[in-house]
């Protein structure tokens, strides 16, 4: 993967049509993406600011929900696709990566306030023989949803954009995934060490499905979904399509003579991801998720807290179940972001709710290990 973030080449590139080489048509068609409408408040006017401008070398689309006592704004910017130039749509739906983990967590939540999971149990007795005997220490419903498990990552499909993207309709199965990061034992014991790991949450997902008997899908649109209002959010399974009204999402490839272009990546099964970051889903949808999580709707008192308590005695513990502790001058927001070629979001709030944030791009390198530049210009002009 790339680290290196946008250059000038590649914003030049974005003028250019899809495919193996340079064309002379450009990709934008007639009507011009609008302009996002900017509000009265210094927070909602800086916000119009961070997102103007699109497509760039960023970005080729912004949506942003900002809510709260403060007062709410949504905006967009850029196109829905580079083919068209379609103005960014705010109902399109979107990859929303790793925000599927809190839907899994407080699934998992809620099952143990009904009595049906115990947290501080072992994931064996509810999934025998999972771990085998390369695992000395218990490995608890907790450490699973705290990423305090010490299960490795299991099987891909590669390392590299390029082999991932040899694969995309090629399904790699949860159970495969799990089969294989539990054949290289453990890399610590449960609860010494915090790490951030896909495989806990698909382990989550299998837990599901154990307990209710029922597909991790429907279980978590019962529990979660349905009681949140999300009516537009659904899980793609082994679909490598997204269905309805979306945007595009595009990956920049370097070419071996310098250059750059972009590659159409919205096409994408990620079955392997599943319970960890399949999910598809809405800024108004996600914005619907947080306010009723967080209101206490979806999961009762006392396991909610597990959504806002960080593992006590671990040295950089930032991972709550499903959420990470963030602190900026002096406040606490909790928030969830979510990667997947083409896409980045994030959904981040107050534990009272007093601000509430919820935004996506189509994100030109969305992998990539430093900052999207759009990204960090919506935070900074959210905490205003």
């Amino acid at each position: 993967m790339r680290t290196r973030r946008r250059t000038p080449l590649l914003a030049a590139s974005l003028v250019l049509a899809l495919g193996a080489g340079p064309l002379a048509a450009p990709a934008f068609a007639s009507p011009a993406p609008a302009a996002p409408v900017c509000g009265t408040t210094p927070s909602h006017q800086a916000l119009c600011e961070a997102i103007e401008g699109l497509p760039d070398g960023d970005a080729t689309a912004a949506l942003v929900r900002l809510g709260g006592t403060e007062g709410s704004w949504q905006g967009g910017s850029g196109v829905r696709d580079l083919a068209s130039g379609r103005a960014a749509d705010p109902d399109a739906r979107f990859r929303a990566g790793s925000t599927t983990k809190v839907v899994t967590a407080a699934a998992v939540l809620r099952l143990a306030s009904q009595g049906e999971v115990d947290l501080d149990a072992s994931i064996e007795r509810y999934l025998p023989g999972l771990l085998g005997s390369g695992f000395e220490k218990p490995v608890t419903v907790r450490n699973l949803l705290n990423h305090t498990s010490g299960i490795q990552p299991g099987v891909s499909w590669g390392n590299t954009f390029e082999e991932q993207y040899a694969h995309r309709y090629d399904t790699l199965t949860p159970r495969r995934v799990v089969e294989s990061a539990v054949a290289k034992g453990p890399a610590f014991d449960a609860g010494e060490q915090q790490r951030y790991l896909n495989i806990n949450y698909t382990i989550l997902g299998l837990l599901i499905e154990k307990v209710t008997g029922h597909s991790y899908a429907s279980e978590a649109t019962r529990l979660v979904l349905r009681p949140a209002g999300m009516r537009h959010t659904y899980f793609p399974g082994t679909d490598p399509r997204i269905r309805g009204p979306h945007h595009h999402g595009y990956q920049v490839v370097s070419q071996p003579d310098g250059t750059t272009r972009l590659v159409d990546v919205t096409e994408w099964n990620v079955a392997d991801r599943w319970a960890a970051g399949d999910m598809i889903s809405t800024t108004a949808d996600l914005e619907r998720l947080v306010t009723a999580l967080f209101s206490g709707r979806i999961v009762p008192e006392p396991q909610l807290r597990e959504m806002f308590t960080v593992p006590a005695g671990i040295e950089g513990a930032a991972y709550s179940a499903g959420l990470t502790r963030w602190e900026h001058e002096g406040t606490v927001y909790w928030l969830k972001t979510g990667a997947r070629p083409g896409y980045s979001t994030a959904i981040a709030a107050t534990e009272d709710l007093s601000r509430t944030l919820v935004y996506s791009l189509s994100d030109t390198d969305a992998k990539d290990t430093s900052s999207n530049p759009v990204a960090d210009r919506i935070r900074v002009a959210a905490l205003m």
